[in-house]
């Protein structure tokens, strides 16, 4: 024990905890990829989370000494919605609190069920810490008018109150900073992106062969885009023999795009060897009408993909356009075909981009960095 006392930090000695409260966590198309990614680093800085989201069934996942999943049982309506409802989450969420007595309360993703719990854990005296990557109904807008007029409306009520019971409010990427001070929420607004291990995410493997591989890692939902993607990508392999498109991501059974385009993409469904699949992607492409801090696309960056995404949200922060990426208008099916045949045309341009976004992800968004930030901020 006393060899461990010298070696171990201090903070595994005096544990401290951090309840997540989130949508969701690893359950098929329910996945909310930055709540793992923020658990995994916290639990580096020390802490013991016990994360609270929604699912298929209520139950409770002790993944090992720093890590409790509670699953709450949700109703899920589908795209366009992708939106969950969990009655009594609340109270539940405040019974774990009071058992657990945690040091840190945190909401990740603003206007999901979950971050619903804001409200009256302030009002019961909880400081609670928002993380979104994402103002929906402000910022970032489903595809369709009628989603869009509902998250409109819901963003201003219930999202602008939640804002304002925060104790403090942790945005993933820069939001307008007029928007930011029409909502009262400036001066405890700050930015913290979610990050990313560079280190797990190799660069080697492709370039080999003539093969030029086009790729897209997501949910087949319309907010992704990927009707654009194939729509301006497939055809190009009439000219482009070499030319291979693959999606990478899951989707309901007879989805239209599948039906449409099985003879000529491979649509992979679920995969667990993402690493693998973008160490040896040569272009990858993130084609969302709306996005927040897009974890797919630093994981590619890390990887040294040429990468293409539309200029919205977090997309603009990740990528510096021309240098380690390129971006295009959201729905410009033109402009990104453009792009993919300049670097299909172009392998040393391809090489370039690609270091230059792994250098990138390396200098501003490792872990490493983030880590502090967050350190910070609990303190």
């Amino acid at each position: 024990m006393g060899v461990k006392a010298i070696i171990l930090p201090s903070y595994y000695l005096l544990m401290k905890s951090i309840v997540l409260l989130s949508p969701y966590w690893k359950e098929k198309h329910r996945w909310m990829a930055s709540s793992p990614k923020l658990a995994e680093l916290w639990q580096r800085l020390g802490y013991r989370v016990i994360a609270v989201c929604m699912g298929s069934e209520s139950k409770v996942d002790r993944v090992s000494d720093t890590l409790t999943i509670h699953y709450r049982k949700d109703l899920f309506l589908k795209d366009p919605w992708n939106y969950g409802i969990a009655f009594g989450f609340a109270g539940y969420v405040r019974r774990l609190i009071r058992k657990e007595k945690p040091d840190v309360i945190v909401a990740n993703k603003l206007l999901f069920w979950s971050s619903l719990c804001v409200i009256p854990l302030t009002f019961t005296g909880h400081r609670v810490l928002v993380l979104t990557d994402a103002l929906v109904g402000m910022t970032w807008w489903p595809r369709g008018k009628i989603p869009q007029l509902c998250a409109a409306i819901y963003a201003w009520t219930f999202g602008w109150l939640i804002l304002l019971c925060a104790d403090r409010v942790v945005t993933f990427h820069p939001q307008p900073e007029g928007l930011l001070r029409r909502l009262g929420i400036a001066k405890k607004t700050q930015v913290i992106p979610t990050g990313i291990d560079a280190g797990a995410w190799g660069v080697g493997g492709r370039g080999l062969g003539n093969t030029v591989n086009v790729t897209y890692v997501g949910r087949l939902e319309s907010i992704k885009g990927v009707d654009d993607f194939l729509a301006a990508v497939v055809p190009m392999k009439k000219y482009c023999p070499s030319l291979s498109v693959q999606v990478i991501g899951w989707f309901e059974p007879g989805h239209p795009l599948v039906t449409e385009y099985a003879p000529e993409v491979n649509f992979t469904g679920l995969r667990d060897d993402i690493p693998k699949i973008l160490a040896e992607c040569d272009i990858f492409v993130l084609p969302s009408h709306s996005e927040g801090l897009s974890n797919a696309l630093m994981e590619a960056m890390a990887s040294g993909c040429a990468c293409i995404a539309t200029d919205v949200g977090g997309n603009r922060f990740l990528i510096q356009n021309g240098v380690s990426g390129f971006l295009y208008p959201a729905g410009d099916r033109a402009a990104l075909a453009a792009h993919v045949r300049r670097l299909i045309e172009d392998p040393v341009k391809r090489k370039a981009m690609g270091e230059a976004a792994r250098k990138r992800i390396e200098e501003q968004f490792d872990w490493g960095v983030v880590g502090k930030k967050y350190e910070k901020l609990f303190a």
